[in-house]
């Protein structure tokens, strides 16, 4: 089509994980949380509809905010809300990267990142991980045409963090802001908020899809100084977020009781995957997220991955150049990864 730019008309697109719209799978493909919300979450929503939906929602979700910055520990003013953290990582690029100019990220890691530089008119350049998911200085490196960095901690594929320290001190030697892509971080030993007083190039992104299962809702965050909110303000739609979901995501972390316990299912069984597929012969490293990455020395496993939708189980398949293929498997229900490790048991046998 003539009249779709040529940046538009040249890029492939996100593709996001396989959603099945008939019959029932075990669905262990897109980091979904398996154990349904706090019930506060659907109290609120219902007393939001009870007051109706006719005039439009609060364009800060203040109500969030408050709560979130008594849970976080920062102010208030130093918290921008989202339709998913993907919005917020749309926010901060349209805010900081221009047509011509570069975006950095790690490799592997989450896809999306080249789609929001594409969507610029911008670069993109990768910086691969070493071979224990650690970064080196090259990721810091000045460039002149450098307008943000993106850094997912814990990381996706791998299920791997880099210690805040060590962001500090990336962030200090870069020459532009570094989002900490931190979806996961409800899942792991240690997070990089506490950073964000101490570097004002630091900005932290969180999701309430993952560990307060409320991925069909879409709301997430992003906390930074305030005067990079202020700023950020002015590139966010209008009424980004809907009443219904400011709603639920205050209710939702307003239960940390309910997510202390959600957490501590989720880890136990993510050890039990971990196990389980070290058992079955995989490669399997230790996760700070709701997922395990899981390879084998002697095979390629995509016929696997096929072999297992066949049987009804979905994970996500992911071949990467210079790093070969693996299976990146979601930490479902117990039910669900015995019934995943039977079924590649039987898979596997000679």
């Amino acid at each position: 089509m003539s009249f779709v730019r040529p940046e538009i008309a040249a890029m492939s697109g996100y593709t996001p994980g396989e959603q099945p719209q008939g019959g029932k799978f075990i669905k262990l493909n897109t980091n979904e949380n398996p154990y349904p919300p706090s019930a506060a979450v659907r109290r609120a929503i219902e007393e939001t509809l009870d007051r109706g939906l006719t005039k439009y929602p609060d364009p800060h979700a203040t109500a969030f905010r408050l709560r979130a910055s008594e849970v976080l520990g920062v102010p208030p003013d130093w918290i921008l809300c989202g339709n998913g953290s993907d919005d917020i990582l749309t926010i901060v690029t349209r805010a900081f990267v221009g047509q011509g100019q570069r975006l950095r990220l790690p490799y592997p890691s989450y896809v999306l990142y080249r789609t929001l530089a594409q969507l610029q008119g911008a670069e993109w350049e990768e910086v691969h991980f070493r071979s224990d998911w650690t970064l080196d200085d090259a990721f810091a490196a000045p460039r002149d045409d450098l307008r943000l960095a993106f850094l997912p901690n814990p990381n996706s594929p791998s299920g791997t963090t880099i210690p805040p320290e060590r962001v500090l001190e990336l962030a200090e030697r870069l020459p532009c802001p570094l989002l900490v892509d931190e979806a996961y971080a409800d899942f792991a030993d240690q997070n990089c908020l506490n950073l964000v007083r101490e570097n004002e190039k630091i900005l932290v992104s969180r999701t309430m899809s993952k560990s307060y299962s409320l991925a069909g809702l879409r709301f997430g965050f992003l906390v930074a100084q305030p005067q990079v909110i202020e700023q950020l303000n002015k590139v966010k739609d209008s009424y980004n977020c809907d009443a219904l979901a400011i709603a639920g995501a205050t209710a939702a972390i307003d239960d940390q009781a309910w997510l202390a316990e959600n957490r501590g299912k989720i880890l136990a069984t993510r050890q039990r995957l971990t196990e389980g597929m070290r058992s079955l012969g995989f490669d399997a490293i230790p996760s700070q997220a709701n997922f395990v990455w899981c390879t084998r020395a002697d095979q390629p496993v995509e016929a696997l991955y096929q072999r297992l939708k066949e049987q009804r189980i979905l994970v996500r398949y992911m071949n990467y150049p210079c790093w070969g293929d693996g299976l990146r498997i979601t930490v479902g229900t117990e039910d669900q990864i015995e019934a995943l490790l039977a079924t590649l048991k039987l898979l596997l046998a000679p």
